[in-house]
């Protein structure tokens, strides 16, 4: 795997790597809290024009375990550079996802629930597990990344062991939400 020059290892400690990741990953939780809950929804036309997004970001979070997945059992089975794509796929899948979901976001705001009866709680817990996680593993993502960028294969493994499952936590229940979603508004 190629890593960065060793004075980019040694000139950036640990703390500094993860301090940065958990300031970048509070500005996009900010961010996203503000576009659903606080910014008027821009509405019209391009609200009807973001219409399948959700489909787009259920598929994307799905893309995004599977990569997950299956870099666990490339990593496993010792193929190192299998498992640096498939995580990249993983990376790539939920980027794309955080752009797509912004977009659907800024035209439509938050999504109303309708479900009644045990579907609510349950839908409701699945709900705040996933976002309350999310804001826990951006940061864990972030500096995971970092890590195995950099050759500190030690640190990235033992983070990634706390990332791997919130990260696949995170994308299933994205993909469980989403249906719940359309199956109950």
């Amino acid at each position: 795997m190629k890593s960065f020059p060793v004075e980019t290892k040694e000139a950036v400690s640990n703390r500094t790597v993860v301090i940065w990741s958990i300031l970048l990953s509070t500005l996009v939780i900010g961010f996203l809290l503000w576009l659903i809950y606080f910014k008027e929804t821009a509405g019209g036309g391009f609200a009807a024009s973001v219409s399948l997004l959700p489909a787009v970001n259920a598929a994307l979070n799905a893309l995004s375990a599977c990569s997950l997945v299956a870099g666990f059992f490339s990593i496993r089975r010792g193929l190192v550079n299998t498992h640096r794509n498939f995580m990249f796929g993983a990376l790539l899948f939920s980027a794309l996802f955080l752009v797509s979901y912004i977009l659907y976001h800024s035209a439509h705001g938050d999504t109303v629930f309708r479900g009644t009866g045990i579907v609510r709680p349950v839908y409701f817990l699945i709900l705040i597990s996933h976002i309350l996680l999310t804001a826990v593993a951006l940061p864990m993502i972030l500096t995971t990344v970092f890590f195995a960028l950099t050759g500190r294969f030690a640190a990235h493994r033992r983070l990634a062991r706390f990332t791997f499952p919130a990260w696949l936590y995170i994308s299933v229940t994205g993909v469980a939400i989403f249906f719940m979603l359309r199956a109950y508004s």
